[in-house]
Parts: C-alpha cells; structure tokens; sequence
C-alpha cells in the first residue's frame, strides 16, 4: 500500500461519491504538480491552466477516451460513480458531464485509496497524452 495517510481504509466499501470527494482532490493534486513541474510562472496563470484541466467537461472528456484501457474493476467504479445520485448539479455544467466527471473521481478515488501508485501513475500518463 502506497498512500500519504497510511492508516487502514476499506476502499471496498466507500460510497462512490465519498470515492470522488478524494478522487477530486488527488487529480486536483496530480495536475497542479505537472503544472508547477512545467513551467514556474505566476500563481495566477497556474490556477487559470489547473481549473481548465480539472472542470467537469474535461475530465468527462478524459474518461471517455480512456475508457478501453480500464481493467473490469475498475470500469465497475468508474460506473458506480457515474451513476451516483446526487443533489447537486454544478452551474457550468451538464448533467451528462457532471455525472461522467463524478465517475472519473471515484476511479482516480478508488485506486489512490487502494493504494495503487503505480496504476494510478498509469492512468495520469494514458491523460497526458491525450
């Protein structure tokens, strides 16, 4: 297991969208360390680049070309989080991009909290080139 915070965590058993709440933040994290590795430019500039790569339409976009190359398990979270009811819709978005993101954060959730750092790095490499 590979993780920042080592202490035990059913992943197995977590709600899809409390998968995405960290799924959210681990890709939020991933693309502002590609940034910052870069380019060393105005935080500003950073922040504007970082919000484009990490809004709903994009990742959305991501997950639907990355799709073919996801193992069964993992295209079962993806779906499982894809298919989350929520009471939430953000304002930028629709709703089709809004579930298809929630669905890409669960699975960037799910493989982090398993502590799969090298799946999770292949993944993160599979979007950079797209």
């Amino acid at each position: 297991m590979d993780r920042l915070y080592e202490k035990n965590c059913d992943y197995k058993t977590l709600s899809p969208l409390t998968l995405a709440f960290i799924g959210d933040g681990v890709y939020d994290l991933l693309i502002r360390e590609q940034l910052v590795c870069k380019m060393n430019c105005q935080v500003g500039k950073l922040h504007k680049m970082k919000v484009e790569k990490v809004c709903c339409k994009a990742q959305a976009e991501l997950i639907e070309k990355i799709i073919p190359m996801l193992t069964e398990e993992e295209f079962l979270v993806y779906k499982r989080g894809r298919n989350a009811h929520t009471n939430h819709t953000p304002k930028n978005a629709s709703n089709a991009d809004y579930h298809n993101s929630t669905g890409f954060e669960s699975l960037i959730g799910y493989i982090y909290l398993k502590g799969d750092m090298k799946r999770l790095k292949e993944i993160f490499s599979m979007i950079e080139k797209i």
